[in-house]
């Protein structure tokens, strides 16, 4: 699959999708010359704000990415969002409407949207998003959005790969917090409530006292306090403050001397579990290797030997392969 490297430099979004195609396949040439192109674009990444966006169902997340997408257009920026969705597409994770929920935003120039890929190959639905993020601002996006699906694990994973995270919520918040789980809120260098108009204002006000409560107990980084701002996708009000907030932090972040470790640390992390992960794959596809892992199973199940010792045994049987 021969992908002009020129031409997405320049932005064509056809071949931007063609290369993330070639990321996408699970075939072994076709993951070498997506790498082999990867590494050379490697220059000309890096120029973007990536934001990742989650909320629960029905919060409103379709409808608000497309507003702060126009939004960000009309300021003269490049936008490519891309959705990771931990579900099958099978089973019809709301993803796959993608361009339709954001009919609108998806007819601009320079507009990108790309549903995930399903996960299986090595690294999954993560490592797809990470390389189409790469892929995007080689071709030139200035902000990229990385939107989940629900709440769950995913939003752990996005919120790893990304340098702002913003959580949706909804007005009526009630004393469990939505059941939105501690460790998500730990995440959260924002919440931002939406359809906060009508007569939900009222109700909005008083979830924003509540996530304000919440987010000041928890332990956050220190050069950014998070942020409770209401907002109406839907009526367009306040998406120009939350981007403004987004700049902010952006700006205090590198003032910090932050922005560029926190993205070395991301990369750290995400190669190290990928070692991980073909070391795994080596020992469950190599047969000598899977032997000496079978055997060493049920010698520590047979109380025969240490689990030390197994996994020693277990390491040393790699370097045959």
């Amino acid at each position: 699959m021969s992908i002009d490297r020129e031409a997405l430099l320049q932005g064509n979004r056809r071949t931007l999708a063609k290369a993330i195609t070639l990321t996408e396949s699970k075939l072994d040439s076709h993951r070498q010359e997506a790498q082999l192109l990867l590494e050379s674009l490697l220059p000309h990444t890096g120029n973007s704000i990536r934001i990742g966006i989650t909320g629960i169902p029905g919060v409103g997340k379709s409808t608000f990415i497309e507003a702060f997408g126009l939004y960000l257009i009309k300021q003269g920026k490049k936008v490519a969002v891309l959705a990771v969705d931990p579900s099958s597409p099978i089973t019809g994770g709301s993803i796959l409407g993608d361009k339709t929920r954001m009919e609108v935003l998806s007819q601009q120039e320079n507009a990108f949207i790309r549903p995930s890929p399903s996960g299986g190959a090595l690294g999954g639905v993560a490592q797809k998003t990470r390389e189409s993020m790469l892929l995007c601002e080689a071709a030139g996006y200035d902000v990229i959005l990385v939107e989940t699906v629900g709440v769950g694990q995913s939003e752990y994973e996005v919120a790893s790969m990304v340098d702002f995270f913003l959580v949706l919520m909804l007005p009526n918040a009630g004393d469990e917090l939505q059941g939105i789980k501690k460790g998500i809120l730990e995440l959260a260098d924002a919440i931002v409530i939406n359809k906060a108009d009508g007569s939900a204002r009222a109700m909005a006000d008083q979830a924003r006292q509540h996530y304000n409560n919440a987010l000041s107990i928890l332990h956050h980084n220190h050069f950014w306090q998070p942020r409770v701002l209401l907002c109406s996708a839907m009526e367009n009000k306040n998406i120009d403050v939350i981007w403004e907030m987004v700049t902010q932090y952006h700006q205090c972040s590198l003032d910090a001397g932050v922005f560029h470790p926190k993205r070395a640390r991301q990369n750290q992390e995400w190669m190290w579990r990928l070692v991980h992960e073909l070391i795994n794959r080596s020992l469950s596809h190599d047969p000598h290797a899977k032997a000496v892992c079978d055997a060493m199973q049920n010698k520590v199940n047979a109380g025969q030997t240490t689990p030390y010792i197994a996994a020693h045994r277990i390491v040393e049987s790699l370097r045959q392969i």
